[in-house]
């Protein structure tokens, strides 16, 4: 598969699974009180961490046999499903506004940006997806670069205008949107391991 396709492939898988997330909350709850673009710095640099710890990650799930590796991806694509189906829009409220900064200079609010949503963000549902495209596909760059920009998207839409989004899309379509291509990502990387 060309580099393009993945990176596309990426951009829409974690795009969609982090729409529903708490840190898209976390991020329009500190656009609402701070100037979006210190808090947008924060957001894309904790998110340039997770991505990276994300391919370190997929690169030592790569070292496993082929088709033990499909099992794993599979496997681990069918726990973040499950993960979206099952997901309470409760669960995001609480602590989604996280420690504020006592000043609105750029380096206090953008480290409080980024200490929330880097806390956020370790071991989320788009972490390990990133770690399963990273292990699928071994195009590191292109899973990389489409995750960091799908998660530095569903950011800045938080940032400047989450609320309108989810005014006019309701929160579980979303959810059920991101599972179900989870659930297809799933069923191909199972018959690959299968079918070996």
């Amino acid at each position: 598969m060309n580099s393009f396709a993945v990176f596309g492939i990426t951009f829409g898988v974690i795009f969609l699974a982090e729409l529903p997330d708490k840190t898209a909350l976390a991020s329009l709850v500190l656009g609402t009180r701070y100037r979006s673009s210190y808090v947008f710095a924060g957001v894309a640099a904790a998110m340039a961490v997770q991505v990276s710890l994300a391919l370190v990650a997929g690169r030592l799930l790569s070292l496993l046999p082929h088709r033990a590796l499909e099992a794993v991806v599979g496997g681990l694509f069918v726990l973040g499903a499950v993960m979206l189906l099952l997901h309470k829009e409760d669960d995001d409220e609480e602590g989604a506004e996280g420690r504020t900064p006592r000043s609105d200079s750029f380096w206090r609010v953008a480290g409080a940006s980024f200490a929330v949503i880097a806390i956020a963000e370790f071991g989320d549902l788009t972490q390990i997806a990133t770690a399963n495209l990273a292990a699928k596909y071994g195009d590191w760059l292109a899973v990389g670069l489409g995750s960091w920009l799908a998660l530095c998207a569903v950011g800045g839409l938080a940032i400047l205008g989450g609320q309108k989004l989810m005014q006019r899309v309701p929160l579980h379509v979303i959810q059920r949107c991101a599972a179900v291509i989870m659930l297809v990502l799933a069923g191909i990387s199972i018959a690959n391991a299968i079918t070996g």
